[in-house]
């Protein structure tokens, strides 16, 4: 007993050195962006440029990269690849950031990186909490062996601290305005920004862009000389329809594939991935049709990806969703209208640098709301939320915790209601952690 809870100590120690005593955007907001690659690539030359020893692809958009990582990374496991993943935020433990073959980090593995690079740290330089974790996954990938990595971006692209890069093939799923302090406030200006993750020579694919977003990828595609497909002009996914608790896709070239991924927004990101997949087939890849089918039946059990239009409770139906902006709560509140129910109860809470107005006004005003705060630096105070809720017409009550929410709204539930938990990726994750959800997937 006293072994194991040394080990808990060792483990708050050092995910507390990377979180708290370098600067983390995801807690602090502003305070925690650090914007350009001289740390990041200080970092790559004191590891030995490991993300040089597999082949890459490169994530970036405002919604759905994290989705469009997870689906992609499991179909080229089922390809036959070992396959590294790297994405964030994580929800319910740190290392989901950064798996292999679906199985997280171990925690052996980033105490004793953090333990030696607390031993010999980078000199001259002050890197952040995203530059150090990012270093951390390309050096666990190296030493893994894997085959590819898909790497998603952490905010931006062009000064992300993961385009070190030279990736196989580059994927900018769609464009919106998100985080307009640091990336422009024009989708112009933000477009300029995701697109930076192109290289020279390197073929992209878009998920989706229309108008001057799409003027600037073709442009950017053409100074360097990037082969540029934008999955929208030709369509893999013809048809969705829900079956048996699946997304029932017919595709042009993989004929029918079942997605354990069910919000109706995910036919966008299929469609992405099918077309990267083809893109990989020409860069060399082995992609087998039968595989694809079986990475999209089981992308969460392959990857562990949680809070996709998730289901956690039958009786009444409760449903926890990570959409958290303006583009991404407009698709999934037209799922959401098109459910069935008698009353409609919303647990939500909110980022404070998020567009909170303009997110309120897509929220239904016929649902019973329960409002809450993470707790992170960055979250709207929940009674400013209820005042401004107020505003739209929303009405509803403040609770302490998210737990304290839903535990709130499944008393007063008759059996064929439905429960909404959304709003903010920190309130999906203090919820999903309470309630043990969580995979046992972790590396030896």
């Amino acid at each position: 007993m006293a072994r194991k809870e040394e080990l808990e100590r060792m483990w708050e120690r050092a995910t507390d050195y990377l979180f708290n005593q370098r600067p983390a955007f995801e807690r602090q907001g502003a305070a925690g962006y650090k914007p350009g690659l001289e740390t990041s690539l200080a970092l790559d030359r004191m590891y030995k440029e490991p993300h040089r020893n597999y082949r890459i692809i490169h994530i970036a958009g405002t919604n759905g990269k994290g989705s469009t990582a997870h689906m992609l990374a499991s179909c080229l496991q089922r390809c036959g690849y070992r396959v590294g993943l790297f994405t964030s935020p994580h929800l319910v433990d740190f290392r989901e950031r950064i798996r292999v073959n679906g199985r997280k980090i171990s925690r052996s593995y980033v105490l004793q990186w953090v333990a030696d690079y607390r031993k010999n740290p980078l000199e001259d330089y002050e890197p952040s909490f995203f530059e150090l974790t990012s270093t951390m996954a390309f050096d666990y990938f190296a030493w893994r062996h894997v085959n590819v990595a898909v790497v998603e971006t952490g905010l931006g692209g062009r000064l992300d601290s993961t385009n070190i890069v030279t990736p196989d093939l580059s994927i900018i799923t769609n464009i919106g305005l998100e985080h307009q302090q640091f990336l422009g406030n024009t989708v112009g200006e933000i477009a300029f920004e995701k697109a930076g993750i192109m290289k020279h020579g390197k073929p992209v694919v878009i998920g989706r862009a229309e108008g001057v977003v799409r003027d600037v990828f073709e442009a950017t595609a053409k100074r360097l000389y990037c082969d540029i497909k934008f999955a929208q002009d030709k369509p893999q996914v013809l048809s969705a329809k829900h079956i048996d608790g699946m997304l029932r896709l017919t595709t042009q070239d993989y004929g029918i594939i079942d997605c354990d991924l069910t919000g109706d927004y995910q036919v966008e990101n299929v469609n992405t991935v099918l077309t990267a997949l083809n893109m990989l087939k020409r860069s060399k890849f082995r992609i087998k049709e039968e595989a694809i089918r079986e990475g999209f039946a089981h992308v969460a059990e392959t990857t562990g990806l949680m809070g996709r239009w998730m289901k956690i409770g039958d009786t009444p139906r409760t449903i926890c969703d990570s959409a958290h902006n303006v583009a991404g709560i407009t698709q999934a509140m037209k799922q959401l209208g098109a459910e069935y129910y008698d009353t409609l109860h919303m647990v939500v809470g909110f980022m404070a640098d998020k567009d909170v107005e303009g997110i309120l006004d897509l929220l239904p005003k016929k649902a019973r709301y329960y409002f809450v705060q993470a707790h992170t630096p960055r979250a709207l105070p929940v009674d400013q939320l209820k005042d401004l809720a107020a505003k739209h017409g929303l009405k509803g009550e403040i609770y302490p915790h998210v737990t304290d929410a839903l535990e709130a709204a499944r008393r007063v539930s008759g059996r064929k209601d439905l429960i909404y938990v959304g709003g903010s990726m920190y309130v999906l994750a203090e919820l999903l952690k309470a309630l043990g959800y969580d995979d046992d997937k972790q590396d030896a």
